[in-house]
Parts: structure tokens; C-alpha cells; sequence
């Protein structure tokens, strides 16, 4: 057995493209050995800012003899079906005819012998490295070939010796580098464990992982040195560790006249233009330090690096400190007039339209959520007038959050303030939600007049395309509502966020209102998925109609999953598919329902007449329960009609031949069926 080693050296790779392409490299090349019979004991891939590595161990120095055998067309078949088999065949493959029951057939068999593995990767390689989806690649020099960045050379050994082969203008060899400044001379290596230590000897730790830990434990110990912590974050960690060959971590400081700026602002300064980490006090506050990431040792420790990094800071962070403070020579009021020449979308009007339509919308609902009305809809309407600040224009990421802080300073009241930077949660599955009662209300309208907006004009999710985001727009009104348990009538809500838009004139009529609470019915199978609830028994509430109240219909979902877990509960959902089957088979051949009244007069054996009177006295029972949403109470209602029904299918013949006590009977099957869809559609139950 022996072993493969191939590396690509070039000019650095873009971090977010790295993982990624050390995967497929990994995949292509080992799905080109198993085409050619070449099985290994491991292969690994490396990523490194400058170079693509992969490994593959025990491979056999040949690949095996293949034989093999194929059946072909009958002796006396067309000439064009034999003369096809013959081209389908491998070079020297041997035909023969044998007598089968079919008739005489003609058969292939061939025998392959292995070839050298090194000759079998001299051609894998390169058709690896051709197929490999940079997301993007470029030419350079009068080159053909396309790849990520310039590329400088190829390491390809097998079994020590040097695979030969080309690659755009390329060729493999046995020699790579080391780290770009502390160890560029050419190194010459031998395999694929003499790689390893020679690259760390040069200053490059090839494996992503470890450099990974390496920083993340160096920045705790630099962070625990000055009584602090460290802010992690492994997005910013995945991406710096894309930065460097030989992580060295290093501290610097914030000079205290920038404190005054929100640390969030400070925060993303830092990690989204410098890819510093920030550090915190025990308490949680920022602390004026923060962590970067050199790619290089230096003769005084860093210093000179850390003096650098703080220059480029202070200037950036110069910047939102006059930022912060030509935002606050004007109030949030004054700015929402400017929210006017920003479009929110074409035909629903500006972002002073939308703040118009929320503030009101807001208003509505928040009685809703334990909100003062008033306090509602001033945060609503100045939930949008932070994305005319300077600061917001500068940095993005603190829309909302710059809201927040412009409104604590003019001195407004803490919920209003509060909600300014609440309103855009949550913003995904993992995000807090909003529990504050004006922040909920004022994070409801927002959603509720985005989604009713576009489905007003029709502009909504269609496959896997959601430019606008509405899908996540859904779950977060979900979201809120089911989390912080509001009876919020979201028809009504739908409606009246669509007026808004019919009061600005940006549409002539609502449109597409009608199915955006099935819409939503999709979202809340999708958001209940990982409690372990059942999409069927979501749609046999919701098939019901006419219930828009999620608190609800939740409580009758968890109520009729309680009632089917039951033997009373499965054994009446089997009678009430017997029941459904019967019905639907004999109207089909009636051509009419028989959805009539039971006359009890009618009623002859003992066992229609018990559950006759067992419905007569379970429906008012079921409707009462369910008037007082006590949906437990409905369901024992429903299961004490399992043994009059099980009763009845047992000694009643429904289809009598005499005519009027077959209708009587099909009418009372019916009639089971509508006492259970009072409680839920069980034609949607699976199972």
C-alpha cells in the first residue's frame, strides 16, 4: 500500500470559498479512483489561505484486474441492435453465443488488467482539479485556464516518487513553500507526513481546525490576563481563520473617547471591517480592548502590528463618533419626513408610507398584547426614522439598535425605546422574540403590513424563490403570537393592514387575501415540526375554516393529539373511516348525499337507537365544550360515541334492503361523521 499526496499552491484563496472547495476536491478525486476499481483506506483535505491539500492513504500500487460479462442482443436480432453491443463493449472484449430460452444470444465477456495506480492519478488529478466549482474563478496572464486565483504550482507524489501531469500552465512536481514572509524559499518534500512537518517547520499549520483552536484559546488567555472575556464568535472565527497560515493573536486597545458610541456600533466596526474580536468586562459590557489576528511573528511581539491596527480603528471608529454625533443634532420626528424619498417597494409606496400604515396598524393590535395604544403607535411610527442617520447609512447591521439609542437620549418613554430595536425581531428560527408588550405589537404590524402588502399585489413565495423574505416574515408573527400566547384574530389584522395600503391609494383593491392564512398554516406545520407535532392533525383543525385565533387552534391541536393517542380516540377515528368509506361508496351510486335528518321513528334495532341517543346527547355536550374553548372536554364528549358506534357496526346492516332503513342508516353515519368534524376534519388524519 501506498500513499497520495496533492497540493495546489496559489495566491490567497477567499475565506467563505475555502471549506467548500477542500470538500469537493476530496469528493472528485475519490469518486475518479473509485471509477477505476482503486479502493484506499483515508483521504483527508486541507485548506490553508494559500494552498489546497488532499491525502489519500493505502492505496494499492495497481489497480485490479476487472472481468466482466454482458448480455447482448438474440443471434437473428437487427443488425443495427448487434453492431451497437459490439461498440458498447470494452477493447478486447470476446463475444460468444449461447442457446437460451429466449433463443440463441449472443454474450460479451472481457477481462481488464489493473492499471498503475500513478497512472490512473496522472489522469484523476487534473480531471479533479478541472471539475472543481469555484463559485467564482479567474484567468490571468495569457493563460486559458480558470481558477479561484493565480495559481504557482503543483505537489503530486504517490508512493514518494512525482506523478506527472499538467494543469493549465502548471506543471507537478515534488516542491512547494513555505509561510509568504517568515518561509518563502522552496521546500522539497517526499510524502505526505514529511509535508506536514516540513509546512509547520515554514510556519503554516495546514489543518483549518487547529488553527482555529489555536486562536480561540490564545484569545482567552489574552482576555483572562486583563480580567476580561472574550466575545466569541465562531462565524468571525471560521472566516479569520481563512485569513492566516500561522495565526498569531494579539491584543490592542480602544482609546476611551469612542466608549460614548454604542457598543454595538463599536462592535460592528470591528468585526465586519477589521475582523477584530471584541472583549468583555465580568458584566457583560464592552470592554476598550479587543482581539485581532496577525499572519506573521514579529521581532518586537506584535507591537508594531497592534500600534497599526489600533491607527486603522481609531479612524474608523472617528467616524462614527461624528456619526453619532450629527445624529443627534435632529430627533427621530424630524427625520421621518425624509423617509419619504426611500421607496419600500414599487406599489406599496415610500417608508414614511409604511411608518404611516404601521403606526395605525400597531395601534389596532395593540390591545391585543397588553400594549398602550398610544405608545404603540408612536414607536411604530418611528420605528423606520433611524435609516436616514448617518450612522445607519455608515453601518447597516444597527438599524433599529441606532433608533433605540436616538430615542433614550431625546428622553422618550423606555417601551417606545425599546421596541424601536425589538421591532425587527425575531429574524430567524434561533432569534429572541420580542416579549415586551409595545415591542410585540409594534413587530407584529410591521410583519402583518409587509405580508398583507405583497399579497395584496400579488407578489408572493412561489417554489424555492422568496426574494422578500415573507416566509420568514410568517414564522415571526407566529412566533410572537404563539410565544407570548395573544389572541390576535389574524383575518381581521389581515384586513386591516391591507386597508392601510387601500387608504394610501397604492392599490385599487385588496387581492390575494384569501389564501394567506393557508399561507400561514404551511408556516405553522413548518414551525411545529420540531416539537413533534403532527402536520395532518394541523390540517384537520385548520380544514375546519374560519379559525384565525393560533392560541386556539394550537390548544385544539394538542387537545385531539391527547385524544388520538387513546385507544377510545384511534378505535373512533377507524369508525369513523368505515363510516366515511360506506357513505361515500353509496352516494356515489345514489347520486345524492344523505346528509338528511335521522327520523327516529325509523330506528329498529337496538343498537341505532343507543347511538342515535349517545349523538343526540354528545353533539350539545361537544358544542358546549368548544364555546367555552375547553377542547379536552370536547374531545371526552366525542369518545364516549366509541362503544355505541362499535355496537352499531357490529349488528346493524346498514344497507338494508329495505330502502327506508338504509337511508335512516346512511344518514346516521353521516350523522357521525358531522358530530366529529365539529371538532376537527378527520378525513386529514393520517395513519
Amino acid at each position: 500500500m501506498a500513499d497520495f499526496l496533492l497540493e495546489l499552491l496559489s495566491e490567497e484563496i477567499p475565506a467563505r470559498m475555502q471549506a467548500r472547495a477542500a470538500e469537493d476536491l476530496c469528493r472528485l478525486l475519490t469518486e475518479e479512483l473509485k471509477k477505476s476499481g482503486l479502493a484506499f483506506e483515508k483521504a483527508e483535505s486541507f485548506v490553508t489561505p494559500r494552498r489546497l491539500a488532499l491525502s489519500v492513504e493505502g492505496l494499492p500500487v495497481k489497480a485490479p484486474d476487472v472481468t466482466g460479462e454482458r448480455k447482448g442482443p438474440r443471434l437473428d436480432a437487427p443488425e443495427k441492435a448487434i453492431e451497437g453491443f459490439r461498440r458498447s463493449l470494452p477493447e478486447g472484449a470476446r463475444i460468444e453465443e449461447r442457446d437460451e430460452k429466449k433463443g440463441r444470444m449472443l454474450f460479451a465477456t472481457w477481462e481488464v488488467k489493473g492499471r498503475p495506480t500513478a497512472d490512473v492519478l496522472a489522469e484523476a488529478a487534473p480531471a479533479a482539479l478541472a471539475a472543481l466549482p469555484w463559485p467564482k474563478s479567474m484567468r490571468w496572464g495569457d493563460h486559458a485556464l480558470r481558477w479561484v486565483r493565480p495559481l504557482h504550482g503543483i505537489v503530486a507524489l504517490f508512493d514518494g516518487a512525482v506523478v506527472p501531469f499538467s494543469f493549465g500552465p502548471v506543471r507537478s512536481g515534488d516542491g512547494t513553500r513555505g509561510h509568504r514572509f517568515m518561509a518563502p524559499d522552496p521546500i522539497a518534500v517526499i510524502g505526505i507526513a514529511d509535508y506536514r512537518d516540513k509546512l509547520r517547520a515554514a510556519k503554516v499549520i495546514l489543518d483549518r481546525a487547529e488553527r482555529k483552536t489555536r486562536i480561540l484559546e490564545r484569545a482567552r488567555a489574552l482576555c483572562a490576563a486583563e480580567g476580561l472575556t472574550l466575545k466569541e464568535d465562531a462565524g468571525l472565527l471560521d472566516e479569520v481563520a481563512g485569513l492566516v497560515e500561522w495565526p498569531v493573536v494579539l491584543m490592542g486597545r480602544i482609546p476611551e473617547e469612542f466608549m460614548v458610541v454604542p457598543p454595538e456600533v463599536l462592535i460592528t466596526a470591528m468585526r465586519v471591517h477589521q475582523r477584530y474580536f471584541p472583549a468583555l468586562t465580568h458584566d457583560g459590557a464592552l470592554a476598550p480592548r479587543f482581539v485581532m489576528v496577525a499572519n506573521r511573528e514579529t521581532p518586537d511581539d506584535g507591537a508594531t502590528v497592534v500600534a497599526g491596527n489600533e491607527r486603522v480603528l481609531k479612524a474608523r471608529l472617528s467616524d462614527a463618533r461624528f456619526f453619532w454625533d450629527q445624529d443627534h443634532r435632529r430627533t427621530l420626528d424630524d427625520r421621518v419626513p425624509r423617509l419619504a424619498d426611500m421607496v419600500f417597494y414599487e406599489g406599496l409606496g415610500t417608508m414614511e408610507d409604511k411608518a404611516v400604515r404601521i403606526a395605525d396598524l400597531a395601534a389596532e393590535l395593540a390591545p391585543y398584547c397588553g400594549a398602550d395604544p398610544d405608545k404603540a403607535r408612536q414607536a411604530a411610527r418611528l420605528a423606520k426614522a433611524d435609516l436616514v442617520s448617518e450612522m445607519v447609512f455608515e453601518f447597516p447591521e444597527v438599524q433599529g439598535v441606532m433608533g433605540r439609542y436616538l430615542a433614550r437620549d431625546e428622553g422618550l418613554d423606555p417601551e417606545v425605546c425599546a421596541a424601536l430595536a425589538e421591532h425587527y425581531s425575531p429574524l430567524g428560527p434561533s432569534d429572541a422574540c420580542p416579549t415586551a408588550p409595545v415591542s410585540v405589537a409594534v413587530s407584529l404590524a410591521d410583519k402583518i403590513d409587509t405580508l398583507a402588502g405583497f399579497w395584496a399585489i400579488d407578489e408572493k413565495p412561489t417554489g424555492s424563490k422568496d426574494p422578500f423574505a415573507l416566509r420568514r416574515a410568517a414564522l415571526g408573527v407566529i412566533r410572537l403570537i404563539v410565544e407570548n400566547g395573544l389572541r390576535v384574530p389574524l383575518e381581521a389584522a389581515f384586513n386591516a393592514a391591507a386597508g392601510g395600503h387601500l387608504d394610501q391609494g397604492h392599490i385599487a383593491a385588496p387581492r390575494g387575501l384569501a389564501d394567506l392564512l393557508a399561507f400561514f398554516a404551511d408556516r405553522l406545520k413548518v414551525h411545529l415540526k420540531e416539537r413533534g407535532v403532527r402536520h395532518d392533525l394541523i390540517a384537520a383543525v385548520f380544514a375546519l375554516g374560519g379559525e384565525d385565533d393560533l392560541v386556539r387552534l394550537l390548544a385544539r391541536v394538542d387537545a385531539l393529539k391527547d385524544f388520538l393517542d387513546t385507544d377510545d380516540g384511534a378505535n373512533l377515528l377507524v369508525a369513523y373511516r368505515r363510516a366515511a368509506n360506506i357513505l361515500r361508496i353509496e352516494e356515489t351510486r345514489d347520486g345524492a348525499a344523505h346528509d338528511g335528518s335521522v327520523y327516529p321513528a325509523s330506528l329498529v334495532a337496538d343498537e341505532e337507537k343507543a347511538l342515535f341517543d349517545a349523538l343526540a346527547e354528545g353533539e350539545p355536550a361537544v358544542d358546549a365544550a368548544l364555546k367555552n374553548e375547553d377542547f379536552a372536554t370536547a374531545m371526552t364528549a366525542l369518545a364516549r360515541l366509541r362503544a355505541p358506534v362499535d355496537c352499531f357496526f357490529d349488528h346493524v346492516t346498514v344497507n338494508s334492503e329495505d330502502e327506508n332503513l338504509r337511508t335512516n342508516r346512511l344518514r346516521i353515519l353521516s350523522r357521525i361523521g358531522a358530530a366529529m368534524r365539529r371538532v376537527a376534519d378527520f378525513s386529514q388524519v393520517e395513519g
